[in-house]
């Protein structure tokens, strides 16, 4: 059995990693995942478990008391309770006044300054202490919970009043950091969340409407969308014009203009305007739905840091324990010294030694990249996708829909013989207004009037030529240059790049259109950027001919081009450069279509485009690209590598100070003020780096 449940409150990164392994411990659950990104746990049991919700609240709560544990359900939203926010910080506030009040006593009362030093103590450390005592009767002995409190009340022993309170003081402010750092992190990840439609307006069979579950509303229906409403479900407006709110959707915040026969996705915010329309999707297939799901998992898989310092950090603390032992006990026990000397050598140690920076601003660092990702329409699935992002030397590129718009234009008109541009496009509408192919609906749009096609007869497909019809007693061919010397017409060849169009009238050729998928407005500066950035190589694979792919990749200056692939092709491609990559580096293929699914789902780092990319590619890929624009892979791969950037800086300088101040603590050259600079002063300055990422 699987069930999800709201952890309201959660914002540690380590409480997080805490829950889930001391759930994956529990007898009979066969699987768990914290989300810290969404608060939800997901839990995978056997069925002989009776009271789950049980079992999960009491392991919650013995690592953080405050959180409330509910179970979620498809309609249930997850809104954050910020009373264990406020009470901390009043608690920090009335710690620290009391803290400063024991300094302003230390030169004129000692009795009255430890006094005061001990109840900002037991203020700021209870939680501390009795989280320890918690796990070591769980038998979770070693973690910085344990070694704060041992090195502290160790402190107390040797009378370092004030460093005890210290250290729990700046811990507490490291923690309210730490927390801010998480919840502005949330921020744009929340902000996609809230796309979630609460109703949608159903229109009854007597034109009224009501209001109802948007998973309660079928394909086929109709409804009414009013200004200020989100779009709750994927639909076809049937009647009314307005402009979009996108912004939920691809972190754009220009408007986009909809009107009768446009398609729209859930998630968009009608600004104004009344929109009627048809749902083209249930509410489980729907656009929104899927980015929800899409964002609720986005934290499940962790970068290779992430666990490589989950299983850094069990190995350490007890190491740094034991050694903290042997040198409070043999120096004084074999080589003679002052006992005390060698004891508080020993809990400077134990203070330096400390994971804290570590463990808490590795995880919130890649966090805090996703949700800036997030906050461009970049949906990254995990941590591991973000870090290989950083490491890109080969992107692969998909053609159609993800370089060029994948919708046929009209880019050229050369009339001939007196005609005008104007009155050759209205000779090809009337040619090619019978049939419904690509090229033919792009000539009629192109043209853009009405056509009255009770003037026009005689309409005759002539296969793998083209059409004619005759047009008040004049016959109009429109086809290939193969048409053209089938009825012996003369005629100019057109040069322009693209599907040519021929037209003649009465067997005199008059002119010709030439119809292409144009590239995207974006796709040279993104090929242009990727170079810069450092890309090695940039290839394209695609089904269409040499002629059309050479071309495309000539004006995008891309570096190799394979053309009439079909989809088994594409995968054996991306093994060929999946094999000459280095073994660090990463490969990403960036596509839109179904027929990308396998190769997205075979790249290091699959990138679908999610405007209008096909279900199968999104849910195949690792990373979306909300806006369809290949731009935003730039924008991903900044995020990732500033991301990377700061956890390496976190990383070094945390195991630098650590080193150094260990070294000088054992010789008794550092105090215990260098250990708590060494220790919760590093944890304060790595979170507080950490914040970085969300400006990048």
């Amino acid at each position: 059995m699987k069930k999800e449940f709201v952890l309201q409150g959660l914002n540690c990164p380590h409480c997080a990693a805490s829950i889930e392994k001391s759930l994956a411990k529990t007898k009979d659950i066969i699987s768990v995942n914290v989300n810290l990104s969404t608060s939800l746990l997901y839990v995978e049991f056997a069925d002989n478990i009776a009271n789950i919700q049980k079992i999960v609240e009491e392991t919650v709560h013995s690592h953080e008391s405050d959180i409330f544990v509910v179970e979620k359900t498809h309609a249930a939203h997850n809104h954050e309770h910020h009373e264990h926010a406020k009470k901390s910080i009043i608690w920090l506030i009335l710690g620290a006044t009391i803290f400063t009040s024991g300094i302003i006593f230390y030169n004129i009362n000692n009795y009255v300054s430890i006094a005061l030093f001990t109840a900002s103590y037991l203020l700021l450390g209870t939680d501390v202490i009795l989280s320890a005592a918690k796990n070591i009767i769980k038998g979770n002995l070693f973690d910085e919970n344990f070694l704060m409190g041992i090195a502290t009340i160790g402190a107390f022993a040797i009378g370092e009043f004030a460093g005890a309170a210290t250290v729990m003081l700046l811990y507490q402010i490291g923690e309210f950091f730490q927390d801010k750092a998480v919840r502005a992190s949330k921020k744009g990840i929340a902000d996609l969340m809230d796309i979630r439609p609460d109703y949608a307006n159903l229109q009854q069979s007597d034109q009224t409407t009501k209001k109802v579950s948007p998973e309660n509303v079928a394909v086929g229906d109709i409804i009414i969308v009013k200004p200020g409403e989100k779009i709750p479900l994927d639909g076809t407006i049937l009647s009314g014009e307005a402009m979009l709110d996108t912004s939920a959707l691809t972190g754009e915040s220009v408007p986009r203009k909809a009107t009768t026969g446009d398609s729209v996705l859930s998630g968009c915010i009608n600004q104004n305007g009344v929109l009627t329309v048809q749902v083209t999707q249930v509410f489980g297939e729907s656009t929104v739905s899927k980015i929800l799901d899409l964002v609720q998992n986005a934290a499940n898989k962790k970068a290779k840091l992430e666990t490589f310092i989950t299983k850094f950090a069990k190995w350490y603390t007890p190491i740094v324990v034991i050694l903290a032992v042997l040198l409070a006990v043999v120096p004084p026990l074999f080589f003679g010294g002052i006992w005390q000397d060698w004891i508080y050598r020993a809990i400077i140690l134990l203070i330096i030694s400390c994971p804290c920076a570590l463990v808490l601003s590795i995880p919130l660092g890649f966090f805090g990249g996703i949700g800036a990702s997030s906050k461009k329409g970049i949906l990254v699935k995990g941590g591991n996708f973000l870090e290989a992002l950083a490491n890109l030397d080969t992107v692969i590129f998909d053609k159609t829909g993800t370089l060029t718009k994948g919708v046929f234009k009209v880019v050229n008109i050369q009339p001939t013989n007196n005609f005008t541009e104007d009155k050759l496009l209205q000779l090809a509408s009337f040619a090619e207004s019978f049939s419904s192919h690509p090229i033919a609906v792009s000539i009629c749009k192109e043209y853009g009037n009405a056509i009255d096609k009770s003037q026009l007869s005689g309409y005759n497909e002539i296969s793998g030529y083209g059409v004619s019809v005759l047009h008040e007693n004049k016959l109009i061919l429109a086809g290939n240059e193969k048409l053209m010397h089938r009825e012996n017409i003369p005629f100019t060849e057109n040069s322009e790049f693209g599907t040519k169009v021929y037209i003649a009238v009465d067997n005199t050729f008059v002119g010709s259109i030439v119809i292409s998928d144009e590239i995207k407005l974006d796709s040279k500066n993104a090929i242009s950027q990727l170079k810069k950035m450092g890309v090695r190589k940039i290839a394209m694979l695609t089904g269409d001919t040499q002629a059309v792919a050479e071309n495309i990749a000539s004006q995008l200056q891309i570096d190799e081009v394979h053309f009439s692939l079909l989809p088994q092709d594409k995968v054996a491609k991306l093994e060929k450069y999946t094999q000459e990559k280095h073994p660090k580096k990463a490969v990403a293929f960036v596509g839109d279509g179904i027929n990308d699914a396998p190769v997205l789902a075979m790249a290091d780092v699959g990138i679908a485009m999610g405007g209008l990319g096909s279900d199968a590619a999104i849910e195949a890929a690792d990373v979306v690209l909300m806006t369809d624009e290949p731009q935003k892979l730039a924008d991903a791969i900044t995020v990732a590598r500033f991301t990377r950037k700061i956890v390496w800086q976190n990383i070094i300088f945390s195991l630098a100070v650590q080193i150094i101040f260990i070294v000088l603590g054992a010789m008794g050259v550092a105090s215990i003020w260098e250990a708590i600079f060494a220790d919760v002063g590093v944890s304060l300055l790595a979170v507080l780096n950490t914040l970085r990422i969300l400006r990048v």
